[in-house]
């Protein structure tokens, strides 16, 4: 208990919030490689899966190359990636581990979302006369769109966690007052530096939820077992990427 007190105060300390090395900064700079990392992953594997999930196609190929990313120690390739791209470069070779990181959850969520799609809505759609762009765009994105959000409310907890080893390259973040206390054996700045890390990833694990119950098209509802089946399936492509 006194050191949870301990951890508050200086949390709470004006002169932690100070400068160009204080805590605000240091959440910034953590939400950019966060950011940063999603958007980039997305960009590589977002239209890959939906790609996949539209055609049926590649997906075994997809499968094994993510889980093959998953399996990849996060802190190894960090180190490495920074061995190889030179001391100079360290935070382009920090953003390809967190990329690398998010590539696996943000792919599974988005061909799982057209294959939870009931085949039966797409046939009618092209019974309807529609071309393959328009099925894509206006019936399988809208309908597979919170499980997409799923995979990137997943991939963003784990680049979240994750971007605190930067730290160990000088990258800053939040885990620079965790590694820093450790050194210096100060736990209060450890747990101080964890309770951020908790507390940032709560958070925006909320906003996605939020946005992920907003993305249910009307009629279809988020009851529990709706969010039930799309964890579900979520959770089975995952496991098909580790086997």
């Amino acid at each position: 208990m006194n050191l949870l007190v301990e951890a508050f105060k200086w949390l709470f300390a004006p002169e932690q919030w100070e400068g160009k090395d204080g805590l605000h900064a240091l959440l910034g700079q953590h939400l950019l490689f966060t950011m940063l990392s999603i958007v980039i992953a997305g960009i590589i594997a977002i239209p890959v899966g939906w790609a996949i999930g539209h055609t049926g196609k590649g997906r075994e190929i997809a499968v094994a190359a993510a889980g093959v990313a998953r399996a990849v120690p996060s802190f190894g390739l960090l180190i490495l990636l920074v061995l190889l791209f030179g001391v100079t470069h360290k935070p382009a070779a920090a953003l390809v581990a967190f990329v690398v990181l998010a590539i696996p959850s943000l792919l599974a969520g988005a061909y799982t979302g057209f294959e939870a799609i009931d085949r039966k809505t797409v046939d009618a759609a092209r019974a309807m006369g529609m071309t393959e762009w328009q099925i894509l765009l206006k019936v399988e994105i809208p309908l597979g769109l919170s499980l997409l959000l799923g995979g990137i409310r997943a991939a963003t907890l784990q680049v979240v966690a994750t971007v605190t080893i930067a730290a160990y390259v000088n990258l800053g973040g939040l885990g620079l007052p965790i590694i820093t206390g450790l050194n210096l054996r100060r736990f209060d700045m450890v747990l101080g530096g964890a309770l951020m890390v908790a507390v940032l990833a709560l958070l925006l694990d909320l906003l996605l939820a939020l946005a992920q119950k907003a993305s249910v098209p009307r009629g279809l509802g988020f009851s529990k077992t709706t969010t039930k089946k799309h964890k579900a399936d979520h959770s089975k492509a995952e496991d098909k990427e580790l086997t």
